[in-house]
């Protein structure tokens, strides 16, 4: 492609930025990365949370003939996304979970037959005969798949079902494929451009620099009191990250008794409840979030000013994404780490458990397995609600060892955790319609669902359908529990696969049940995940310690960034500033602040961006030279 064309190709596309999303310019990379992909070239594009992945994809979707396919993970973004399409005139529709079989066989006949012109899909969805049989007569230009790294099992957030992403060539050949990813070091960019089948490596990398994002460690003996100092000095939302989900609960509730604007969110809450927390957050009606890493995910706020580690992350990348949330409007944010003396032990033993003994996970796969009474050689393609607490009680296991085996098992393709969603009830038959008309199925009750399954849905017999079950039992003239307890029966009778409706965490069986014996979990990928996994903390702990190098250039590096300048702002940049002006500097400050109230240590140390040790010793100093002295409340004052 020459360069002439290059030209005019990316002044069609600002022509129509400008016309439809009312911007002037492209971000730097970003019109790179259109360029590339309307010209054919598979892409891959490396750019930091908030640095306008859908552009990439969503102008070259309308400049492109045929249909562009997104897929991601994220429900929420989805649906976002496509409201957003809808509300600029875009003809754009979402398949996911949530939706019932007509409405996904209506999206999907309109992306065939219609004129949509993006169709936002899970990974998950890719592997349905359904979409398949479809996708063959789909006219497919471009294929985005957002959230990449997670297509590599050497990423920090491998998920199988990524994998299956690569077979779309196969039904579309001639589509360009450009991979999104905010987080990947050159081994995982690798990995990403080899299983989506790149003809040749083609990497385009915008900065990882956040100029407007301050970057702090503070290791502290306090955290509370820290948190809340920032909470008062920075105005704006904020976000505060912790790993657990009790640890969310207490400190948002110490929050909102110190009458903070706080609530917390995790996986744990039912699904609507998360919802309506999210959109409270959102639309400005609760100030602060005290999240575990459930949150986050496609959400774009743009004037989110803080956030908050509470707790440490398990990598470097999962640090940037998560902190990458504030200052999406380009106005100064802050993400602080804080930290106290025992967390890099504590994190370190939770690091250590992610990974629990191979005999292990082989014999927590095996208790599952007998917790929902699926016996060996049954169980492939069913869903079973999971009630993760329960099953940890009965077992005497700890949640924290299981989840880890279940994310272990999921990445050898056994079984999968699905998280709490709304699935409705899916059915598909496993004979075919011949050979049920001669089934003795034993009662009146029974053949009246039959007919009334096969009266109302199409298709059951090549592939799943989802189901709804009143409407099943009003047709027959059963109640919904005797259809359900039927479903079962058919179940186990091998007559059809059914997964029941659920608003629960489910297990999916990704293939029959084995016997422990049989299970295989490779040692080489278990023992190189391992290692991976270890580097990843190890950098992590670098940037956590670093005390001479900026810590937006640490990131940048990580991420495989050649050239950096000292971002000026992070705690390190601002020490060495502060640092080069002569120690009666240190005094000056600590006067200045004391000139209008008596305050704490604490409370100075907090005010002054220096080392703590450090204006300690001058504190002490102008104690001993009776500059100051301690009052009875155990404040600083100035004396006269």
């Amino acid at each position: 492609m020459s360069a002439n064309n290059n030209h005019s190709m990316l002044s069609q596309a600002e022509e129509l930025l400008r016309t439809t999303w009312g911007y002037e310019a492209f971000r730097p990379v970003q019109g790179d990365i259109i360029t590339s992909v309307l010209s054919g070239r598979d892409t891959l594009a490396l750019m930091p949370t908030g640095g306008g992945k859908s552009l990439t994809y969503q102008v070259p979707a309308l400049m492109l003939e045929g249909l562009t396919i997104v897929v991601t993970p994220l429900i929420a973004l989805m649906k976002d996304q496509v409201d957003q399409l809808h509300k600029r005139g875009i003809s754009a529709v979402a398949v996911h979970s949530g939706l019932d079989s007509r409405r996904i066989e209506i999206a999907l006949d309109n992306c065939t037959y219609g004129d949509v012109k993006l169709l936002y899909i899970a990974p998950e969805r890719l592997a349905t005969e359904a979409f398949r049989v479809r996708m063959r007569k789909m006219h497919i230009s471009l294929i985005a798949v957002d959230e990449a790294h997670c297509i590599s099992q050497w990423g920090y957030d491998f998920r199988p079902s990524y994998l299956r992403i690569a077979e779309l060539r196969e039904y579309a050949p001639d589509a360009t494929i450009l991979a999104l990813t905010a987080s990947a070091t050159d081994v995982v960019a690798k990995d990403i451009m080899h299983h989506l089948g790149f003809s040749k490596p083609n990497i385009l990398r915008t900065s990882f620099a956040r100029p407007n994002l301050t970057y702090v460690v503070r290791e502290v003996e306090d955290k509370y009191y820290h948190l809340t100092r920032i909470i008062e000095n920075v105005e704006g939302s904020g976000i505060i990250y912790m790993r657990t989900r009790e640890g969310c609960e207490h400190l948002a509730k110490q929050l909102q008794n110190d009458g903070h604007s706080a609530e917390f969110y995790h996986a744990g809450l039912p699904a609507m409840e998360r919802n309506l927390r999210q959109d409270d957050w959102l639309q400005g009606k609760r100030r602060i979030i005290v999240a575990t890493n459930a949150f986050g995910m496609g959400i774009d706020k743009a004037d989110v000013r803080f956030v908050v580690h509470y707790d440490l992350c398990h990598s470097l990348e999962a640090y940037y994404q998560e902190a990458g949330r504030a200052g999406r409007d380009g106005r100064r944010s802050y993400a602080v780490l804080l930290l106290c003396t025992e967390d890099k032990d504590r994190v370190e033993r939770l690091f250590k458990a992610e990974f629990p003994p191979i005999p292990n996970i082989k014999r927590i796969y095996e208790l599952i397995c007998n917790y929902l009474q699926v016996a060996i050689g049954d169980g492939e393609g069913a869903s079973f609600i999971f009630n993760i607490y329960d099953f940890c009680h009965r077992a005497s296991l700890s949640t924290t060892n299981v989840i880890h085996a279940l994310k272990l098992l999921e990445q050898n393709n056994l079984m999968t955790l699905i998280d709490e969603q709304d699935n409705p009830a899916k059915l598909m038959f496993c004979c075919s319609r011949d050979s049920l008309y001669k089934l003795n199925t034993g009662g009146n009750d029974m053949d009246q669902m039959l007919y009334a399954i096969l009266r109302l849905y199409n298709g059951v017999f090549t592939h799943f359908r989802s189901i709804d079950e009143l409407e099943i039992a009003t047709s027959a003239k059963l109640t919904p529990e005797r259809t359900h307890e039927l479903l079962k029966m058919l179940w186990r009778m091998h007559i059809i696969r059914y997964i029941p409706a659920s608003h629960s965490p489910m297990i999916y069986f990704n293939t029959e049940r084995m016997a422990t014996s049989d299970i295989f979990i490779a040692p080489e990928t278990y023992h190189h995940r391992y290692n991976l996994a270890v580097e990843r903390f190890n950098n992590l702990l670098h940037y956590v310690n670093s005390t001479d190098e900026c810590r937006s250039n640490i990131i940048e590096r990580y991420f495989g960034q050649k050239e950096c300048e000292p971002c000026g702002v992070c705690d390190i940049c601002r020490q060495k500033r502060n640092s080069s002006t002569p120690n009666r500097d240190i005094n000056s400050q600590i006067l200045d602040i004391l000139s209008t109230s008596d305050l704490s240590v604490k409370e100075i140390v907090s005010r002054i961006s220096h080392e703590q040790r450090l204006i300690i010793e001058h504190i002490d100093n102008l104690i001993r030279i009776g500059k100051i002295s301690i009052t009875e409340c155990g404040k600083l004052k100035i004396n006269e």
